[in-house]
C-alpha cells in the first residue's frame, strides 16, 4: 500500500478530537448562559451568535494553518513576535475598557493583542533556544532569554493586565525544562565580593522546593500587606516585618555556619545563603510593586477578600461568592441544560458568567458528575501536550509544545480557582469555553500549529 505523506493525514486525532469537543462545550454553555427569549430578537444579534461566528471562523483558520509547511512558523516567529509588540505599543493609545487599555477596536470588532502575543513569544522563544542551545548556561543567553518574556511582559504590565502578566510567567518553566539556569545572573555578583569556586546550578537542582517557598513567601507578603506592627517601639509595615525577620534568619544562620559548618563547605553555604536572601529581598520588593502599582483596585480588592483581609459579600467578593453558590448548586447531576437558576442571564445573580464564570454555569448545569468529565478533559489535552512536546526531534517544536501546555495549565487552574474561591479573580478565561473572540481564536491558533508541528515531526533528522 502506498503511503500518504501529506503531514495532514498525520496530525494527533486524540488532541483534536478533545479540542473540538471542548470548543463544543463552549458554544453550548456560552448558549445556555447567555440565552435570553425576552431580550434575544436574532440569533446571530446575541452573545452566543456571535461566539459561534468566532467559533466557525477559529476552525476554519486553524485547519487552513494545518495546510502550512512547518517551516513557515519558525522562519516568520520574528516577524510575528515584533508585529504583536508593535500591536500591544498601540493598544497603550486607546480608550480604555474596564479599566485597562487592552483592546484594539475597529469595524465593530475588537481584539486583545496580548492574547496573540502568548503565540508570538513561545514561537519567538522556541527559535531562540533553538539557535542559542549551547549558550543556554552563559549570562548573555539568560538575559537574551528574559529579554524575550519580559518585553511584551513589561507592555502589558502598562496597560495594566495583571491576569496575562502572570500567564506570561509560565515561559520560565519552560526555559527551566529547556536546561536555562538562573546562577549566572547570580553566581557573578557574589563572586565580585566573595572569592568561591561555586560553579554548580543550586537553582536548577533545587527548583521544585525553591518553587513552593517563593509560592509561600509571595502569600505571605500580600498576606501582610495591609498590616502594621510594632516592634521594640519602632513601627513597622508588614513588608517591613518580613525584611526584618529575614534578615535575623540570615544572621542566625550565618552564625551556625560558622560555628557548627565544615570548614570546606563554609564559603559554599555562605554564597547560597547570601544569594537566597538578597532573592527573598529582591521578590518580596516586587510583590509589593506589582501588588500596589501593576494590580487595579478591583484586583487589589479581590485578593484581599480572598486571603481573608477584608469581607464584602454583597461588593467586590459579589461574582466570587455567586459562583461558587452556583457551582455548589449543581449538585451530584446538576439540574440541567438552560435549567441554571443562578449563573443564566435570565437571573444574572452571576455578573460576567460567560466570560470569566463561565465554569459555574456548566458546573450548575451538569453537577459534580459533569464537571469531573470536564476537568478530564481538559487534564488529556494538557497530559497530551507534553507528551507530544517529548516526543519531538526538534528543539524549536518541543520548546513551542512545553509554551503551549504551561499556557492552556494557567489558564486552565486559575480559571478553575477563580470559581471555587481557591484563586483571585483577576480576569483570566477558560480556554476554548469563555466568551470572547480573541481568547478563542488564539487558543485555537495555538493548538492548531502545534498540530501542524506534531504532523512534520518525523521530517526532521535526529
Amino acid at each position: 500500500m502506498r503511503e500518504i505523506k501529506n503531514p495532514v493525514y498525520k496530525i494527533d486525532l486524540g488532541l483534536l478530537i478533545a479540542l473540538i469537543l471542548l470548543m463544543s462545550i463552549g458554544i453550548l454553555t456560552v448558549y445556555s448562559a447567555t440565552f435570553n427569549d425576552a431580550v434575544d430578537t436574532s440569533y446571530w444579534g446575541a452573545k452566543y451568535g456571535k461566539q459561534t461566528l468566532w467559533l466557525l471562523a477559529s476552525l476554519f483558520i486553524g485547519f487552513f494553518v494545518l495546510l502550512f509547511d512547518a517551516e513557515y512558523f519558525r522562519g516568520y516567529s520574528a516577524y510575528f513576535y515584533f508585529f504583536t509588540l508593535f500591536l500591544l505599543v498601540l493598544v497603550l493609545f486607546m480608550p480604555p475598557v474596564n479599566g485597562a487599555r487592552a483592546w484594539l477596536g475597529f469595524a465593530g470588532l475588537g481584539i486583545q493583542p496580548a492574547e496573540f502575543a502568548k503565540i508570538s513569544t513561545a514561537l519567538f522563544l522556541a527559535k531562540w533556544v533553538e539557535q542559542q542551545n549551547i549558550k543556554l548556561q552563559e549570562i548573555r543567553g539568560v538575559f537574551q532569554f528574559m529579554g524575550i518574556i519580559m518585553v511584551p511582559s513589561f507592555l502589558i504590565f502598562l496597560q495594566p493586565d495583571a491576569g496575562t502578566l502572570i500567564v506570561f510567567s509560565s515561559f520560565f518553566f519552560v526555559l527551566y525544562r529547556e536546561g536555562v539556569s538562573f546562577d549566572p545572573l547570580i553566581i557573578p555578583l557574589i563572586r565580585r565580593f566573595i572569592k568561591t569556586p561555586l560553579k554548580s546550578t543550586w537553582l536548577g537542582e533545587h527548583f521544585i522546593p525553591f518553587f513552593f517557598f517563593i509560592t509561600l513567601l509571595g502569600f505571605l507578603t500580600l498576606y501582610l500587606s495591609s498590616s502594621s506592627f510594632v516592634v521594640v517601639g519602632i513601627p513597622l509595615s508588614g513588608y517591613g516585618l518580613l525584611y526584618v525577620v529575614i534578615s535575623l534568619l540570615f544572621m542566625l544562620i550565618s552564625g551556625g555556619i560558622w560555628l557548627f559548618g565544615y570548614r570546606r563547605t563554609r564559603v559554599k553555604s555562605f554564597t547560597i545563603l547570601i544569594s537566597s536572601t538578597l532573592f527573598c529581598f529582591f521578590f518580596i520588593g516586587f510583590i509589593t510593586l506589582f501588588f500596589e502599582k501593576v494590580a487595579a483596585p478591583h484586583q487589589k480588592k479581590r485578593i484581599e477578600l480572598l486571603l481573608g483581609l477584608d469581607e464584602d459579600p454583597n461588593g467586590s467578593d459579589y461574582n466570587r461568592n455567586r459562583a461558587m453558590t452556583a457551582v455548589g448548586s449543581g449538585g451530584g447531576f446538576g439540574k440541567g441544560l438552560f435549567e441554571a437558576s443562578i449563573s443564566g442571564t435570565r437571573t444574572n445573580h452571576v455578573p460576567e458568567s460567560e466570560t470569566d464564570f463561565i465554569f459555574c454555569s456548566f458546573a450548575e448545569e451538569w453537577g459534580f458528575a459533569g464537571s469531573l468529565v470536564f476537568i478530564v478533559l481538559n487534564t488529556f489535552i494538557i497530559l497530551k501536550t507534553f507528551q507530544i512536546a517529548e516526543r519531538q526531534r526538534s528543539v524549536f517544536s518541543r520548546v513551542y509544545a512545553n509554551c503551549v501546555g504551561f499556557i492552556f495549565f494557567y489558564h486552565f487552574s486559575i480559571n478553575l480557582g477563580m470559581n471555587i474561591g481557591l484563586a483571585p479573580v483577576i480576569g483570566i478565561p477558560l480556554p476554548l469555553m469563555s466568551y470572547g473572540g480573541s481568547s478563542l481564536l488564539s487558543f485555537s491558533l495555538m493548538f492548531f500549529i502545534l498540530l501542524n508541528l506534531d504532523s512534520h515531526r518525523k521530517d526532521v533528522l535526529r
